[in-house]
């Protein structure tokens, strides 16, 4: 018994969610031989000698403490002369004689505490890393936001359908549609619990997520149809069709609003994930600026393993050694992720055995592609006599995909004319009532494969803005083929408006209109600057330019000339129709927030 109950108290404290205080050092011996008497205690001011205790198994080499001495509590050396050695337990024990709290209590923080800093609010789960436990809680608390957000849709969804076809008035001829309305939330979790629309590994970042809630409600909407032609129901197609496109709209825009909210927070430094980056100095340098940059990512570099005799870093970012001390680096740094970047030294075999090394402590484990900027949706995994070969496809510049997307231009354009109409003539009565000059400015811009064509603005600046470019060209602030100034002094103090918020674009609908541009893609160059494109930027003409774009919605002018190049040619070259929604609503809050626009 007397086994059991030490056995438990050692448990106890080496319980690392436990804090303990200091102990007081006392000089006892590591390893006390069995069976030892009174005569193998060290003298000293432990009181009486009282019979010693057999002790077996896992107390029998118990080490002494090695933590610093720690100020005793006012009286305890009254009671110093009944904390001799430990008398075999037998049971029961008196609650009186124990007083391990009383004897080994310090006001001084112990330095298990003193180690987690005062922003990080949790207890470890046992058994798993203490940055999973972290994550997991943020993941988790996303997610289930995400559910509750699905059920709102839903809710409204099938409200705005019921209303809209029947009223307020529930009749014998309703009630059916009513019970409908009722499950239509749990089926719309069902449907997108089956398109995968809460894996984790879907969400946070990308237009992975958007895809599958749309993949999903068309899903749902063909289902309705099918079902109801198949069994001969009377459905009433204005609820039909006013209750799942509504649900599913409801759907993209507050998952949208929950991601934003998720971003805001990441901006703060909150729910990040530790990465330890491992590759060599230039491509570790490039991930950490990059993702510093693009905090949205939601990736903190927190630290780098380097190959043997590497330099060291030019960025502030710790090194925790090498290859070899990739697992060690994650328990230092307090990591949960880490990012592989491509390099020979480390082959299948050697990132193989690193997976192995991180998965107890289930450590996430990203590997780079040397493929810069292509797709998932692009990639697929094929055997090849039994090696698993990846397989690129091209790029959507043609086809189907392209026709629905010349549909779409149209048809947004027409509407966004229509709704945005008011605007358009208050802004041309403030251009033309505040300056000399015509309300339009018109410009050649260089579209698809290279074709010239004229671009319709607000006119923003003074009339002889071009015969003034020659004199300010010295103070630009771009660092590639653009002119840029932050303080243009051409600029009229209207058009600084219409340029914060973007309203001088809005005549580029006309061109949307007419087939010329496109409401998303990359932006449209002048001839001089698509003259001065080396061979790789010229791929930005392979697709119509954009009113708006991955360039535009990342930062507009605050980004550098080869950043902004990357973000087109991505766009370029993993189109689709839910990266297109995806950049059309973050439009909506780059427009708000104005940064970049000058």
């Amino acid at each position: 018994m007397s086994q059991d109950v030490s056995e438990n108290r050692t448990d106890a404290l080496t319980d690392p969610a436990v804090g303990l205080p200091v102990v007081p050092e006392v000089s006892l011996p590591t390893e006390p031989p069995v069976g030892s008497g009174p005569a193998n205690h060290p003298p000293g001011n432990l009181g009486p000698q009282r019979p010693a205790v057999r002790c077996s198994g896992r107390n029998a080499r118990i080490p002494g403490p090695v933590a610093p001495l720690s100020p005793a509590p006012a009286g305890a050396e009254t009671r110093r002369a009944d904390n001799g050695p430990p008398r075999a337990v037998r049971w029961p024990v008196d609650p009186a004689r124990n007083h391990a709290v009383e004897r080994y209590w310090s006001p001084r923080q112990n330095r298990s505490a003193a180690a987690w800093p005062a922003t990080r609010p949790f207890i470890r789960t046992r058994g798993r890393h203490a940055a999973m436990s972290r994550r997991q809680r943020w993941e988790g608390r996303y997610v289930r936001a995400l559910v509750l957000a699905d059920l709102m849709a839903g809710i409204g969804g099938g409200a705005a359908g019921f209303g809209l076809r029947f009223g307020d008035q529930v009749t014998a001829y309703n009630q059916a549609y009513l019970v409908v309305s009722a499950l239509l939330p749990v089926v719309l979790l069902a449907v997108l619990a089956m398109s995968r629309a809460y894996e984790r590994r879907y969400l946070f970042v990308g237009a992975d997520e958007y895809q599958r809630v749309i993949r999903g409600g068309v899903g749902l909407i063909a289902g309705v149809a099918l079902v109801s032609y198949a069994l001969d129901l009377d459905l009433a197609r204005a609820y039909v069709l006013a209750a799942l496109p509504s649900a599913i709209g409801s759907v993209l825009v507050l998952r949208f609003v929950l991601r934003k909210r998720l971003h805001l927070a990441r901006a703060r430094g909150e729910a990040l994930r530790r990465v330890i980056v491992v590759g060599h100095e230039l491509s570790v340098i490039g991930i950490t600026l990059q993702l510093r940059r693009e905090r949205y990512h939601g990736l903190e570099v927190v630290g780098a393993c380097l190959p043997p005799g590497a330099g060291g870093l030019e960025v502030d970012l710790p090194v925790y050694g090498t290859f070899e001390d990739v697992a060690a680096a994650v328990a230092q740094a307090d990591a949960d992720t880490v990012v592989v970047l491509s390099c020979p030294e480390l082959d299948g075999a050697a990132v193989r055995r690193l997976a192995w090394r991180l998965e107890r402590d289930e450590v996430d484990l990203v590997v780079a592609s040397a493929l810069v900027d292509v797709a998932g949706a692009r990639t697929t995994i094929r055997p090849f006599d039994g090696l698993p070969m990846l397989h690129v496809e091209h790029p959507r510049l043609h086809g189907g995909s392209r026709l629905v997307k010349e549909l779409v231009d149209r048809l947004g354009a027409l509407l966004l004319l229509a709704l945005f109409a008011p605007v358009l003539l208050g802004v041309a009565l403030c251009v033309r009532l505040t300056s000399r000059g015509p309300v339009l400015f018109r410009q050649v811009r260089v579209g698809r494969d290279g074709q010239i064509f004229r671009i319709f603005k607000f006119r923003s600046m003074y009339v002889d803005a071009e015969a003034r470019l020659n004199e300010l060209r010295h103070l630009n602030e771009h660092d590639g083929v653009l002119f840029k100034i932050r303080d243009d002094p051409r600029v009229t103090p209207v058009g600084r408006w219409l340029r914060r918020f973007s309203l001088d674009e809005l005549p580029q609908l006309l061109n949307v209109l007419s087939g010329q541009m496109s409401l998303v893609g990359p932006r449209p160059p002048l001839p001089t600057e698509a003259a001065a494109y080396a061979d790789d930027v010229r791929r930005r003409l392979a697709v119509k330019p954009g009113m708006t774009g991955l360039w535009q919605v990342s930062g507009r002018s605050d980004l550098p000339w080869e950043e902004a190049v990357r973000l087109d040619l991505r766009y370029v070259e993993n189109w689709s129709l839910s990266l297109d929604l995806v950049i059309l609503l973050r439009t909506m809050t780059a427009v708000v927030r104005s940064s970049g626009a000058y």
